[in-house]
């Protein structure tokens, strides 16, 4: 029979070993990554990447402004109920009075 200072000599050593490997595995993470970073640090300068020739483009077209909301909800799978209740708390929970919301469509998932 296994006395309990047996026991507890057995657990304590299997903690110190598993902190024991923590702590080089951590070592090994700190110096791999200062070594990739040496080296891609080193690489960088090695090969400068030439400078593109300088091509006039054309001005993109502006983006047609999408015309004032009409304040239509569209629900999909919900009764009117259940999308107050959660546009009131959509308002409630980020603060915005539900005056300045724009809810465009309500889907039950």
């Amino acid at each position: 029979m296994i006395s309990v200072t047996s026991a507890l000599l057995v657990a304590l050593s299997g903690m110190v070993i598993v902190f024991l490997m923590l702590a080089i595995l951590c070592a090994m993470i700190v110096i791999i990554s200062k070594v990739v970073s040496a080296l891609t640090k080193s690489a960088a300068p090695a090969a400068p990447a030439a400078p593109a020739p300088a091509v006039p483009s054309a001005a993109p077209a502006p983006a047609a402004a999408p015309g004032p909301y009409g304040g239509e909800v569209a629900l999909l799978g919900v009764d009117e109920k259940t999308a107050a209740c959660v546009m009131a708390i959509v308002s409630h929970e980020t603060g915005i009075p539900l005056s300045e919301l724009v809810f465009k469509s309500i889907k039950a998932l």
